[in-house]
């Protein structure tokens, strides 16, 4: 049995604030706890009948695991220039993926912590065929595509009930009490890994029970951006269009190529945000 853990870091044990993950000396002692709490779903796999754990590190630069501290049986996916974003190396030889330590999305619930959607600096909200989704849901989806269920996450209590509202099944590990954005009453590491261990998994030794979460095509993608800049520059792909201001809409065939249609949009808006050439010099 192979799994696959897509792994981002504001819903790991001990995180609550933003500046926790932006201060140099903080962020070494988070990228640890992110380590060791994808360790505990690594050995919870295993306990459970995995045979092969390939990690995809999804946060930021998507370099924060200590790969010298990752337990050995797993292998590691990192670095920024991926195609397929949080879900690079996922196909269908997967018999399941695991979401650890993610969070809600932009404009959810007022107690997720660290809530945005894949980035924070650009992206107000996405839908997908009219429905609000996160992070965790449009992965899950992409995942689906592949005929891979989800079967476990991880976060904070706001970010578990957001996306079970989706998955009602999914297996979940509540490793923190959202209090607000930039607040949280926190589970002692110990305890979040011993939990997440056990629930992840009991989540494999029931694999059979879950569904991939498919989506049938045409699948259209409507983004608003926080700034007009960001979603004009968009339009520069021709299946982009302006809907409003700051809001694009395309449509793909099917999940996986509206998927990469989606991250070609969001690099570009990212990279607009302060303009393109900003930092060329002449």
């Amino acid at each position: 049995m192979k799994l696959f853990i897509s792994a981002d870091i504001e819903g790991i044990s001990g995180v609550a604030t933003g500046q926790q993950l932006k201060t140099p000396s903080e962020y070494q002692r988070f990228r640890k706890l992110m380590t060791q709490d994808v360790n505990a779903a690594i050995e919870g796999a295993f306990n459970g009948g995995a045979k092969e754990v390939v990690v995809a590190d999804g946060h930021g630069n998507m370099s924060n695991i200590f790969i010298e501290d990752l337990d050995s049986r797993a292998t590691l996916v990192q670095g920024s220039n991926r195609v397929m974003c949080q879900l690079e190396g996922l196909d269908d030889s997967f018999a399941g993926i695991l979401f650890v330590g993610h969070h809600g999305r932009e404009g959810g619930s007022e107690r997720a912590v660290i809530s945005h959607t894949l980035a924070g600096i650009c992206v107000n909200e996405m839908k997908i065929n009219g429905k609000v989704v996160g992070e965790t849901e449009m992965n899950a989806m992409v995942a689906g595509q592949f005929s891979v269920p989800t079967v476990f996450i991880s976060g904070d209590d706001a970010y578990v009930a957001e996306v079970q509202e989706t998955l009602p099944d999914v297996e979940a590990a509540i490793v923190k009490r959202g209090i607000d954005r930039f607040s949280a009453e926190l589970l002692h590491p110990e305890k979040a890994h011993k939990l997440i261990r056990e629930k992840v998994e009991a989540a494999v030794r029931r694999i059979d029970q879950f569904s991939p979460l498919k989506v049938e095509g045409p699948v259209t993608f409507e983004i608003e951006m926080k700034g007009p800049n960001q979603a004009l520059m968009t339009t520069t792909i021709p299946t982009v269009t302006l809907v409003g201001p700051k809001t694009i809409r395309f449509t793909c065939d099917d999940m996986v190529t509206a998927y990469k249609h989606m991250w070609g949009c969001v690099i570009i808006a990212m990279t607009a945000t302060n303009g393109v050439l900003g930092q060329v010099n002449a």
